[in-house]
């Protein structure tokens, strides 16, 4: 991955390299931190980068920082205009991912959260396929067991969290998987390690509930607002880890993997063992809308080149 040449931070968008903490800082040791993961889609047509859903990412970043009791000194058109000025001084021209980021940034040692000053920054950087969307993944369930709320927030993005999803993750891959599924303590589907799971069943769209676990995906909304337009029937449940086995198609959703089918779990087959109808049609939609070629949701996408903000960047 080659790094980004700027970096919104401090309040201000500096050269990549200016964007340096010490190594006491709280996050560092402690994992006191939380981000997002945003996608901005090329629309090579109208020679626009569109950034997906940047208010409802950034309202869920500034939930995550809630929960870790940070006061960010900034509201969602802040953070939006920021990541706006620092995709035009990218000046990127292909789809790229942008990660903000808020921790906590004092140069101190002690468990705690009060008493700390946060900080944010953002970084942008072009970015493909974090999973095989076409062929399809073969997943495993993993012997890790998806974090509690009761432990750490699994709907806030915190950065400590994701040291059980990289667990997971890594077991997976050395055992020759490409992909892990979490269960949660009672034994159910909660998530991948970076994605909400779905699943068709019956003919019936179905994915965990927010209240089973998972984090509350904008991907995952997006899609569910899909099927339910294209008339489908969909169900938020509790989902049973045998439910995948004999379901007929299944797929992770999710801004890094976006929608990337599961055609094999454990070695079974999900369906026929091919990406689905179902899943290639919401693929389908996922994309066309992302880059503004769907009237009806183009709501969601925010032009960078076409649009002017009001940050006055430095650096």
């Amino acid at each position: 991955m080659d790094l980004p040449n700027f970096a919104f931070f401090r309040g201000r968008i500096v050269p990549y390299s200016e964007a340096r903490v010490g190594v006491l800082t709280h996050a560092l040791n402690y994992g006191t931190g939380c981000f997002a993961g945003i996608r901005a889609f090329w629309n090579e047509e109208e020679r626009e980068l569109f950034i997906f859903r940047a208010p409802e990412h950034y309202r869920r970043f500034l939930e995550s920082s809630r929960l870790l009791r940070m006061e960010l000194p900034y509201g969602v058109e802040e953070l939006t205009d920021a990541t706006v000025e620092l995709l035009r001084r990218e000046d990127h021209r292909r789809d790229c991912y942008i990660r903000p980021l808020a921790f906590l940034s004092e140069e101190t040692l002690g468990v705690r959260l009060d008493g700390l000053k946060p900080e944010v920054s953002i970084v942008s950087f072009p970015f493909g396929k974090y999973l095989d969307c076409e062929a399809g993944v073969h997943a495993t369930i993993s012997s890790w067991r998806r974090i509690d709320d009761g432990v750490i927030p699994a709907r806030g993005k915190i950065s400590g969290g994701y040291v059980n999803s990289a667990l997971a993750k890594t077991d997976a891959e050395r055992a020759g998987f490409d992909e892990a599924i979490l269960l949660d303590a009672a034994g159910k589907i909660s998530e991948g390690t970076v994605a909400n799971v779905f699943l068709i069943r019956n003919g019936v769209l179905v994915t965990p509930s927010v209240t089973d676990g998972i984090l509350e995906g904008i991907t995952r909304r997006t899609l569910i607002e899909f099927a339910r337009d294209e008339g489908w029937d969909v169900e938020e449940r509790t989902v049973d880890r045998t439910e995948l086995f004999l379901a007929e198609e299944a797929f992770f959703a999710g801004t890094g993997v976006m929608v990337a089918p599961i055609v094999r779990v454990d070695h079974r087959a999900i369906g026929t063992g091919q990406p689905g109808e179902r899943t290639r049609k919401l693929q389908s939609l996922f994309f066309d809308a992302a880059r503004g070629r769907l009237p009806r949701y183009r709501r969601w996408c925010l032009p960078v080149h076409g649009k002017r903000t009001n940050l006055v960047a430095a650096g």
